[in-house]
């Protein structure tokens, strides 16, 4: 029996941590960012904390992370103007902070400048 703690996210998809869930389905939540960084700023997440990365959730389940984009994609369109970034911070120092993957999907009133191309 593994003795390993729920994550932050799984906790939020228990209902053990209030959140303001957006979306939701067997396999995916979404909900707003506690600390916005912009004016729509949703976590897309897996409701399962078995990957800790992107990448880890790519090779071990790409039609997950398929569905997670997807959402983010329907939720940019239903909440703002359907143009958006899609972020996924992989390691502590990149600013990943909750080691259950997560999209961040920001939108609205960004500084065009800091968008890159």
């Amino acid at each position: 029996m593994s003795t390993t703690e729920p994550t932050l996210f799984e906790r939020i998809a228990a209902r053990e941590i209030p959140a303001r869930i957006v979306f939701e389905n067997e396999r995916v939540i979404a909900f707003h960012d506690i600390a916005p960084q912009a004016p729509l700023h949703l976590l897309v997440t897996p409701k399962s904390g078995a990957y800790a990365t992107v990448a880890e959730l790519a090779a071990a389940d790409p039609a997950l992370l398929a569905e997670v984009v997807i959402i983010a994609d329907g939720l940019a369109s239903e909440f703002s103007n359907g143009e958006y970034r899609l972020v996924f911070n992989s390691g502590a120092s990149a600013g990943q902070t909750v080691f259950h993957v997560h999209a961040h999907l920001l939108s609205g009133g960004l500084d065009e400048g800091s968008l890159g191309s």
